[in-house]
C-alpha cells in the first residue's frame, strides 16, 4: 500500500521492515537461528541459507521482532499466521504452546498489518476497518488494554476505527491514527513514550497535539517518527547514541534528528537504526559492535552515517544486531552479526559492509528476528 510523501510515492510496512512497489505476493523464507521454531520450517534446526516455508506463494507481508524468536505473516486473502516462541500467548492461538510451522490466528480475513515486540512477546495489529487489536505479553501495559495481563488471543484496544500504523518496541507501543496524531503506551523508564515524563501507561496517550505524523518505528527502548514534511524525530534511551542526535543524552519528548526533510522510511534493531531517504540513500546510526551499521567499521555512531554511495535502496529489515536491505532491483543484502547464519550467506562470518544474499532479484519483503530473518521472494 503506497502513500505520498514529499511528492513521491513510498511504501512500507508499519514497522518499516518491509517494502515493495505495489501489491505483490510470493514464497516465504526463513534463515538463521531456529531453536524455537521461529523460522516456521516445521523443525528447530538452524539454517544458513534462505529456506522456503512450505510451498505456498500467496504470502503478502512478513513480520519479525528484532528482540524475539517468533514470526507473523499475512496472506493475500487477508488471513494472519504465526509461529515460533509462544511463552506469553503472542502467537494468538489461544494457548502458550510453541509452533514450528505457521498456524492461522482465528478465521478472519481482514488483517492489514502487525507489529511485534519480542522481549515481552506483545503483538499489536490493525485490521482493514481501522480497529486495533492486541495480545501476548502485557507486563508493562504495552497491550493498551488498561491492565498488565497477558492474552493468548486478540483483544480490541478501545472502540476506535481510526488506527493506521503501529510499531512495537521492547515493552512499549507507538501508533498513528488516520488523522495524523501519534499515540504511545506501555513502559516508559527512559522516556520512550515521548510524553515528557517517565510514567508507564496502560492505555494510549497522545504525544503532543500535532496531526502531521506520517511514520513510526519503535526500537527496544527508543522511538523514531517521520512527519509529513519529511523530518525525522527521535526520543527515549540514548546511552549508545541510538537516537542519532549527536550525543548520548536520553530524551523524553520528540527531538528532530538534523534538519533534513527527505526521510522516507526506517527500521530499528536493538540499539541501532537504519533509514532510507527519498533519494534512495541508506543511513544508519547507534551501536555497531559487530558491524551492524554497515559502514565498514565497528565504530558506534551518534549521528546518521551513509552506507556506501548507492541511491537504489528501497527497504530495510533489522534483527537485534544484524540488518538486511532490499534494493530497487530486487536483490537482497546483509551485514552485521552472523554467529548463527542470520545473514543467510551460508557461513557464520560477520560483515561490516553489505554483502549480497544469493543472486535472486525478486525479494519483496524482509523482516528481522533476534538472531534470524524472514523474507518473501516472488
Amino acid at each position: 500500500m503506497g502513500e505520498t510523501l514529499n511528492g513521491i510515492t513510498v511504501t512500507g510496512g508499519v514497522t518499516f521492515q518491509a517494502a515493495a512497489a505495489g501489491p505483490a505476493a510470493g514464497g516465504l523464507y526463513g534463515w538463521g537461528k531456529n531453536t524455537s521454531g521461529q523460522l516456521g520450517l516445521g523443525d528447530t534446526t538452524n539454517r544458513s541459507l534462505p529456506t522456503q516455508v512450505g510451498a505456498l506463494t500467496t504470502w503478502s507481508d512478513v513480520f519479525g521482532p528484532a528482540g524475539g524468536d517468533f514470526g507473523f505473516a499475512l496472506a493475500t486473502d487477508g488471513t494472519l499466521w504465526s509461529w515460533g516462541q509462544n511463552f506469553a500467548g503472542q502467537l494468538g492461538t489461544n494457548n502458550t504452546a510453541d509452533r514450528s510451522s505457521p498456524q492461522q490466528v482465528g478465521a478472519l480475513t481482514n488483517w492489514l498489518t502487525v507489529a511485534l515486540g519480542g522481549y515481552r512477546g506483545n503483538v499489536l495489529a490493525v485490521k482493514t476497518d481501522g480497529t486495533l487489536w492486541a495480545w501476548g505479553g502485557g507486563i508493562a501495559g504495552q497491550l493498551g488494554l488498561g491492565n498488565t495481563n497477558d492474552y493468548s488471543s486478540p483483544k480490541q484496544v478501545g472502540a476506535l476505527t481510526t488506527w493506521s500504523k503501529v510499531s512495537s518496541g521492547g515493552s512499549f507501543v507507538a501508533a498513528i491514527k488516520t488523522d495524523g496524531t501519534l499515540w504511545t503506551w506501555g513502559r516508559n523508564n527512559a522516556g520512550q513514550l515521548g510524553l515528557g515524563n517517565a510514567n508507564n501507561y496502560e492505555s494510549p496517550k497522545q504525544v503532543g497535539a500535532l496531526t502531521t505524523w506520517y511514520a513510526v518505528a519503535a526500537a527496544n527502548v527508543s522511538c523514531f517518527a517521520i512527519k509529513t514534511d519529511g523530518t525525522l524525530w527521535a526520543w527515549g534511551l540514548n546511552n549508545l547514541g541510538q537516537l542519532g542526535l549527536g550525543d548520548t543524552t536520553n530524551r523524553s519528548s520528540p527531538v528532530q534528528v538534523g534538519s533534513l526533510t527527505n526521510w522516507s522510511s526506517l527500521g530499528c534493531g536493538r540499539n541501532n537504526t537504519a533509514a532510507i531517504k527519498t533519494d534512495g540513500t541508506l543511513w544508519t546510526w547507534g551501536a555497531n559492535w559487530t558491524g551492524q551499521l554497515g559502514d565498514g567499521t565497528t565504530t558506534y555512531r551518534s549521528s546518521p552515517v551513509q552506507v556506501g554511495a548507492l541511491t537504489t535502496w528501497s527497504s530495510v529489515g533489522l534483527g537485534a544486531n544484524h540488518c538486511h536491505a532490499i534494493k530497487t532491483d530486487g536483490t537482497l543484502w546483509a551485514w552485521g552479526r552472523n554467529q548463527v547464519s542470520q545473514l543467510g550467506l551460508g557461513n557464520t562470518t560477520s560483515y561490516s559492509s553489505p554483502v549480497q544474499v544469493g543472486a535472486l532479484t525478486g525479494w519483496l519483503k524482509i523482516a528481522g528476528q533476534y538472531d534470524g530473518s524472514l523474507g518473501i521472494e516472488s
